[in-house]
């Protein structure tokens, strides 16, 4: 009864809100109703033909090097960068891209995976009377809806739970989330509601229960952000952009102008990575679109200009999935320090995030141990004290910048807007900077608006508002289903394959690899527990990966959902592009160390190696210690003081299991701190207390040692597979 009072008595809060936002509302339903018209107008009046397929790079590169001068050239492969060159070519402009890393090597691949307007920029447009705020929520989830639409094998919508724990809160929440319903209109995904504790406990059965009063669960979307900024860049190409990844501009190229006098940027000198080669790019237009470096590409037009960026850190960790339920999500709104965390099914793991900090601009962002247990203790408060949140299940960890723009006004950076803006300086240099994921078809609109306007471009309106992307044209939900059937694939490899590369998955699924088995009949994994296949590779590199980071990290996502086993699966993925780039023998091993140091830095590597090291403190109890040495001498048996891969192979062999000599090397590797190829009994307690601490999870020494004492007594059966054991 007091749930139900509770609610019915929002409609007596905030009257006066709701009538304004309702009055928007209105407004924003005949613009709904009219866009969409516009939607099918758009994508259809594209005059530009669609190849059926996209060029090499090699191709990119010479049309960089012949073609001539272009109407626009683009600087940066993230979202915002692929989305300006996808609207200028469609708009029918000679148009190419330049990026001096990957395609979404940047903040683009490190987002929360969330396709949303923003709940709490509609809370800040609310209470601080903010139009502006109010217009990009509206803005983002018009957007939001436009993406849901050209690409659904990316995207999907997704409820996310907001638990409630004081009375007072339904209502306050409940008007709010329904607010942003409101403004998102007729394109809002899915009405939101409310749960009582007992059906929220159903739906997240690892919430605290403590003090819930009950839930709300309201709809945005969440997609796979590199392979999103990827089809991006890919559609552009296949309309004919010049797009080349690896490719860096190391100056502005300028013009005196004949009317004016003035000096007029005209294009870039740029370097090719891979090759050193340098040469020009000739353009009418440059559009700068750099995300975290907008300023360092303003600074080659004019040294003296002033930043308008100011960067913020936001990191992200990832858990296993039985941290969240498959197909709901939840949202801390106040967290001990104000800000927001989300706690969000992926890729069939748990992303927990975001932090909110000022810092540097770096081309590798590293996350620190400290955002890492800030996330950690804000998860530990809404979930269930069953639910043992340890340090050691965090499976990999990342840090991305984003590119904000500076309020002259703000304290922090939490005040900041993510509102765009569009620069243009007085050599012609346009600038796009601020923004976020969502809204980077709009910031894109509004860039070649203005790139037309200023430079005097023959082109009509943007035509990307309903525009398919790569892989969307024949998707279906039940894709896959052919792919199991025509091929004899996995149905689990079958389905990522349909959700990466919609239609495309068959050209995927065509080059797979026959496995020799009876089922599946193709389709080799890079790892037992993902469903990546060694096909991918081969694929990637059509889709212009050129490096092992690239392939770990972007072609396929291991590297954010698990960075052992992105480094379990390098060495076969490092074999599979030196074949198809004819890689040398040092080639093959700068690429494999390359990668290993992108895990160890940017994936959160390092802060697992710190968990347990040779210094790690031993917190045991004697009773602990006592049954823990038993153990060890279990295998030590001339009392040597450490045990080697001969110790625990005579084990094995007595309890008739064999085990691989190379696994069983990886396996003390883990172990083995001081790494003198043998693992001391100090090292075994470091190990097994780090364990009980919630440090480190998943040991496979720990776990094959302990049944292995057991089947000693019992004879029976032991299993030693990675068990997905965190950092």
């Amino acid at each position: 009864m007091a749930f139900q009072k509770a609610v019915k008595g929002t409609a007596l809060i905030g009257g006066g809100a709701i009538a304004t936002v309702f009055g928007l509302s209105q407004f924003s339903q005949y613009r709904n109703k009219h866009g969409a018209f516009v939607h099918v107008q758009a994508a259809e009046a594209v005059t530009v033909p669609l190849k059926n397929d996209f060029p090499t790079r090699e191709q990119q590169i010479l049309a960089l090097k012949t073609a001539g001068e272009f109407d626009v050239l683009v600087i940066g492969g993230g979202a915002t960068g692929c989305g300006c060159a996808l609207d200028a070519v469609t708009r029918g402009l000679k148009t190419a891209l330049l990026e001096r890393d990957d395609f979404s090597s940047g903040t683009s691949s490190r987002s929360t995976k969330l396709i949303h307007g923003g709940v709490r920029y509609l809370q800040k447009a609310i209470m601080k009377l903010d139009f502006e705020q109010y217009k990009m929520v509206k803005e983002a989830l018009e957007e939001r809806a436009n993406l849901l639409e050209i690409a659904p094998h990316l995207s999907a919508p997704l409820p996310i739970m907001l638990p409630v724990y004081k009375w007072w809160q339904l209502p306050y929440y409940w008007f709010g989330i329904k607010l942003y319903d409101m403004v998102a209109g007729s394109q809002c995904l899915k009405s939101s509601y409310v749960l009582s504790k007992s059906r929220a406990l159903e739906l997240f059965p690892m919430l605290r229960k403590d003090e819930l009063v009950g839930a709300i669960v309201y709809y945005d979307g969440q997609h796979n952000d590199a392979r999103m900024n990827l089809a991006i860049a890919l559609t552009a190409a296949r309309y004919g952009a010049a797009t080349a990844n690896y490719t860096e501009v190391l100056r502005l190229l300028k013009r005196t102008d004949p009317a004016s006098g003035k000096e007029r940027v005209c294009g870039v000198r740029c370097r090719d990575v891979l090759t050193g080669q340098e040469f020009d790019v000739k353009a009418k237009c440059v559009i700068n679109a750099t995300g975290p470096f907008t300023d360092s590409v303003r600074k080659m037009d004019d040294e003296e200009v002033p930043n308008i960026c100011q960067p913020s850190a936001g990191v992200h960790i990832v858990m296993p999935g039985y941290y969240s339920p498959d197909n709901m999500g939840l949202l801390d709104p106040a967290t001990s320090d104000g800000r927001v965390i989300f706690f969000l099914p992926w890729e069939k793991m748990t992303i927990a995030g975001t932090t909110d900090s000022p810092t540097d601009v770096t081309s590798h962002p590293i996350p620190t141990e400290e955002d890492i247990n800030f996330i950690l203790n804000e998860v530990r408060n809404y979930l269930s004290v069953d639910v043992e949140v340890r340090r050691g299940d965090v499976l990999a960890a990342w840090s991305g910048i984003r590119p904000l723009v500076t309020d002259p006004n703000s304290k922090d950076t939490q005040s900041i807007s993510r509102n765009h803006v569009v620069t243009i300086s007085e050599s012609g240099l346009i600038t796009i900077a601020g923004g976020k994921w969502t809204t980077y078809r709009a910031m894109a609109q509004d860039t070649i608006d203005a790139a037309v306007q200023e430079h005097n471009l023959k082109a009509g309106s943007s035509k990307t508002i309903g525009l398919q992307l790569q892989g969307a044209e024949d998707w279906s939900p039940t894709l896959y289903i052919r792919l199991v059937q025509d091929y004899g694939l996995e149905s689990e490899v079958a389905q990522h394959l349909a959700a990466t590369y919609g239609d495309k998955a068959f050209e995927v699924a065509k080059i797979a690899q026959v496995t020799g088995k009876r089922w599946p009949i193709v389709g080799k994994r890079l790892v037992s527990e993902f469903p990546y296949i060694e096909a991918e590779v081969v694929y990637g590199i059509k889709e212009y990966a050129r490096t092992a980071v690239d392939m770990i990290s972007r072609r396929t996502r291991l590297a954010f959902l698990n960075v052992q086993a992105a480094e379990e699966a390098l060495p076969r993925i490092v074999d599979i592009m030196a074949r198809e780039l004819s890689w040398s023998e040092q080639k093959k091993k700068e690429e494999f160390e390359a990668a290993k140091k992108f895990l160890y830095f940017e994936m959160g590597y390092k802060v697992k190696s710190e968990q347990l090291t040779d210094s790690s403190e031993i917190s045991l109890m004697p009773s602990d210690i006592e049954r823990y040495k038993k153990r060890f001498h279990m295998f030590d048996k001339d009392k040597k003081g450490f045990i080697t891969i001969l110790d625990v192979q005579r084990v094995l062999e007595s309890i008739s299991v064999q085990i691989a000599e190379n696994t069983l090397h990886d396996i003390l590797n883990e172990v083995d701190l001081n790494k003198n190829g043998q693992v001391e009994l100090n090292e075994f307690l470091q190990l097994m207390s780090a364990i009980q601490k919630g440090h480190v999870s998943g040991s496979r020494l720990a776990v094959l040692m302990k049944t292995a004492e057991e089947n000693l007594r019992q004879r029976g059966v032991i299993s030693v597979d990675r068990s997905g054991g965190g950092l």
